[in-house]
């Protein structure tokens, strides 16, 4: 028995050190040298300190500024502890009560825009994190937070089209924009 049993004991304490040990720190330091934005949490500073993150999605209610995709994570929104889908089909009458409901305040919250609402506005990720929102949808909310901040249309327009990011290698996915970079950049513009 001590014969198979040492042998044992010793490739477990190999193994733990080797996999449990070694094997994360070499992947981390590789990770802070070749990615260290993202392997810090692509945190986002004003004036030094964290005010979310480029990649998990942030809840924007007032007016002044471009709302971001629903969120299906709980028990609070953009809750990344939760990440996860809603799981619920197309006709599923929570989802389509959810839907209705997001319709509803976008329509309230402007009532002078009557283009069709981008679907992204209304549904949310497989996440429930998603940071960026599509180009249509932040075309449709640009009146309202134009007429909320009194600026100019244009202007607005304009930042939507520098905070555009453009498809993966130029075909994977489609062009978006992080809201929680173009709401910054309205915070920082002047007209």
């Amino acid at each position: 028995m001590k014969s198979t049993l040492r042998p044992a004991i010793v490739l477990f304490g190999a193994l733990t050190l080797v996999v449990g040990v070694l094997y994360p720190l070499a992947v981390t330091g590789i990770g802070k040298l070749a990615f260290a934005d993202q392997a810090a949490g692509s945190l986002v500073l004003r004036d030094g300190k964290p005010i979310g993150s480029s990649l998990i999605g942030q809840t924007f209610s007032s007016p002044r500024y471009f709302w971001s995709r629903p969120s299906a994570t709980a028990p609070m929104s953009n809750n990344a502890a939760g990440s996860s889908g809603a799981n619920q089909g197309p006709l599923n009458p929570a989802l389509i009560d959810a839907v209705k409901g997001r319709i509803s305040a976008l329509r309230d919250a402007d009532p002078t825009n009557k283009a069709a609402i981008p679907v992204d506005l209304v549904t949310a990720s497989a996440s429930g994190l998603d940071p960026e929102i599509s180009v249509a949808a932040a075309r449709y909310q640009a009146g309202r937070v134009a007429s909320a901040r009194k600026m100019p249309r244009e202007q607005v327009d304009s930042l939507i089209s520098v905070h555009t990011i453009a498809q993966h290698l130029g075909f994977f996915g489609e062009s978006r924009v992080n809201v929680l970079a173009l709401n910054l950049a309205l915070d920082g513009a002047t007209h």
